[in-house]
């Protein structure tokens, strides 16, 4: 698993010498691929980033694993069923008074012919090829941090 730095620019929230002070909230995403390769993304509906697209994801709840977290947070934002593959990688991103330390995992649709759904703190959910991609508008640095971990869509 490859782990970004911590994040410091103002989109990020604090510079990273205060963000190590802060308490880490273990968070995770969902790398989804279908089976043409698009990647899976979520439009936030709720503050922060409200309205931009990301991966699906979201804190893991006391006593669950990251796998369980992933799987639930995915079910729960876009109703597809997923099973929980190895970490792609790690960002931890300083949000006020903590810092969200993300682990986005590699996650595989359990059924093809599922058909995602928003819901829960997505507005909207879509698979996206490489040429929509550069049409939406990301939550910083979404894209370059995938690209970096070799996982966008083809």
């Amino acid at each position: 698993m490859r782990s970004l730095p911590r994040m410091g620019t103002a989109e990020f929230g604090a510079p990273a010498e205060v963000a190590a002070d802060l308490p880490l909230v273990p968070c995770v995403g969902a790398v989804v691929h279908d089976a043409q390769g698009r990647l899976l993304l979520i439009r936030r509906g709720h503050a922060p980033h409200e309205g931009l697209w990301s991966l699906p994801g979201g804190r893991v709840e006391p006593g669950e694993s990251a796998e369980a977290a992933v799987v639930r947070e995915v079910l729960e934002e876009t109703g597809l069923r997923v099973r929980a593959g190895a970490p792609v990688g790690r960002v931890r991103i300083p949000a006020g008074e903590v810092v969200y330390e993300v682990t986005d995992l590699a996650c595989t649709l359990d059924g093809a012919d599922q058909r995602p759904v928003a819901g829960d703190d997505a507005s909207d959910v879509v698979f996206v090829d490489a040429a929509a991609l550069k049409r939406l508008s990301c939550t910083p640095r979404l894209v370059e941090t995938l690209g970096g971990w070799g996982v966008l869509p083809h």
